[in-house]
């Protein structure tokens, strides 16, 4: 670990010297990427100046305690000494060890958001809708910008499927394990006679593709106009504004109404098509990779049932983990961070495990 670390502080001293030099700062491109490599390094570097603080304390401790001759006094304060330095460096040790895994090149990127009805009809697309709600509250108290890509409304004010972005630093690190089925258990507004009902929504969390990061060739597209639909109200579009976006080599459809400009929806169907394209791409390459040791937290598979919600209990259980905390109406209103913490230890957890089992 210390040559890796080692290894680290030179690249690190070497960013901090290219920075000041004017060659850099006038290339704006490469003094950005600097820039951004520095900063990623930095927890890592004060960590370890901590850690070599520390080490440094109790070595002097020891030695003073090795020499004899010390007073009594002496003696105890150089031995507490000794006790608190060996414990923060074991605490920083193990935080050394998490900082040093490798990270996900996603981590930092923003997402999009599909969040779609499954199991339970008009009441799995309320719940959808208390879904997006819940992220956009989510997003909002970490002061991320969020905006709808396409949207399905129902009459009763559901969601039979939504896309949104999610734009801000470390988005999807927050937000990738919200990949999979979530499950409702509540009386539905449609329920007359009180009924607890089970219904099931689906998300799929993308981290949002560049174009340098998916190239898509225009001739491998079909492109179609069509007026909007929905649920009715004066945001019905009397002109063909839709695009409905076919990328041919893969069979995938992006459709986008939300604008009233046939550019802007056109633009943001190819702003959802890119990032579906970029996701299986990675899907592709983590199948070929069969040997690497999947998380306990999941691998995001759609199909997975992630977490239940229970109305009437006012419980909510993250089946990967098996956490349950009775916050319901505090979660729905976007206080994700106990469940979403909960969730990147038990990644981190796993990966250090792997990590101690292939040393």
């Amino acid at each position: 670990m210390l040559e890796k670390l080692d290894a680290v502080r030179n690249r690190f001293d070497e960013i901090s010297r290219q920075l000041q030099e004017p060659a850099v700062v006038c290339d704006s491109k490469k003094y950005a990427d600097l820039m951004k490599e520095y900063k990623k390094l930095t927890p890592l570097m004060e960590t370890y100046d901590e850690y070599c603080a520390a080490q440094s304390a109790g070595e002097q401790a020891l030695e003073l305690l090795e020499e004899g001759g010390l007073d009594p006094e002496f003696k105890a304060l150089a031995q507490q000494e000794l006790t608190q330095a060996r414990e923060k460096t074991q605490t920083l040790e193990e935080r050394l060890k998490v900082l040093l895994l490798p990270k996900d090149e996603n981590d930092d990127r923003s997402v999009i958001v599909e969040i779609r009805g499954g199991a339970g009809g008009e009441e799995a697309a309320l719940f959808a809708h208390s879904l997006h709600r819940m992220y956009n509250l989510y997003a909002e108290s970490h002061g991320w910008k969020t905006e709808v890509l396409s949207l399905s409304e129902t009459e009763l004010g559901g969601e039979k499927e939504v896309s949104f972005s999610v734009e801000g630093e470390g988005v999807y690190s927050r937000l990738k394990f919200e990949s999979g089925v979530h499950r409702v258990q509540r009386v539905p507004e449609t329920e007359t006679q009180g009924r607890v009902h089970t219904s099931t929504v689906t998300v799929a969390v993308l981290p949002e593709a560049e174009e340098v990061d998916v190239e898509i060739n225009p001739s491998d597209l079909k492109i179609d106009t069509f007026r909007s639909s929905g649920a009715g109200g004066q945001h019905i579009n009397k002109t063909s504004s839709a695009i409905r976006v076919t990328h041919l080599p893969t069979g995938m459809v992006v459709e986008c109404q939300d604008e009233r400009s046939q550019y802007k929806n056109k633009d943001k169907a190819l702003k959802v098509l890119r990032s579906r394209l970029l996701a299986r791409k990675q899907a592709e390459y983590d199948a070929e990779y069969a040997a690497r040791r999947k998380s306990q937290v999941g691998t995001g598979d759609r199909s997975e049932r992630i977490r239940t919600y229970n109305f009437p209990q006012g419980r909510l259980t993250d089946h990967r983990i098996g956490l349950t905390l009775y916050k319901l109406d505090a979660v729905m209103n976007g206080d994700l961070d106990e469940v979403v913490e909960a969730l990147v230890t038990a990644d981190q957890a796993e990966k250090l495990k792997a990590a101690s089992g292939d040393e």
